[in-house]
């Protein structure tokens, strides 16, 4: 199955069936749901959330697409502006994906903690460095 892809600087309030609207700006894709129920999907991108590649011809998404709150529960992923279907997660992987994300999650919310901010260590270095 195709999907086309558009890139926008806002994503439309309604949503055509079969494209993928990436807008840059706001670092974020949305889409119908692939299995034809109607639910608009969001993918923002990000270090936690998506990545969007683009070859410049064809989009691709990664991870997978799992849309566990929707009643369809459709999985796949979009690969080269094509759907690609994955297996329908049971109620147990569900539940240890979202563990594992939200692990991931804190990991990383915790690193952020622990680095000083550019300005702030530099800052420190320079008042250490004349003495205050």
């Amino acid at each position: 199955m195709k999907i086309k892809h558009q890139f926008v600087e806002f994503i439309p309030s309604v949503l055509e069936e079969g494209i993928l609207y990436v807008s840059m700006d706001y670092g974020t894709a949305s889409h119908l749901c692939a299995c034809g129920c109607g639910e608009k999907v969001v993918t923002p991108f990000g270090r936690q959330f998506w990545k969007l590649t683009y070859d410049g011809e064809s989009v691709s998404l990664r991870p997978s697409i799992g849309n566990w709150s929707y009643q369809c529960r459709s999985h796949y992923w979009i690969k080269n502006n094509r759907i690609e279907w994955d297996r329908t997660y049971n109620e147990a992987e569900i539940k240890s994906v979202r563990n594992e994300q939200q692990s991931e999650n804190q990991q990383f919310n915790d690193q952020l903690k622990q680095k000083p901010k550019p300005v702030v260590g530099l800052f420190n270095q320079l008042r250490k460095a004349v003495g205050l």
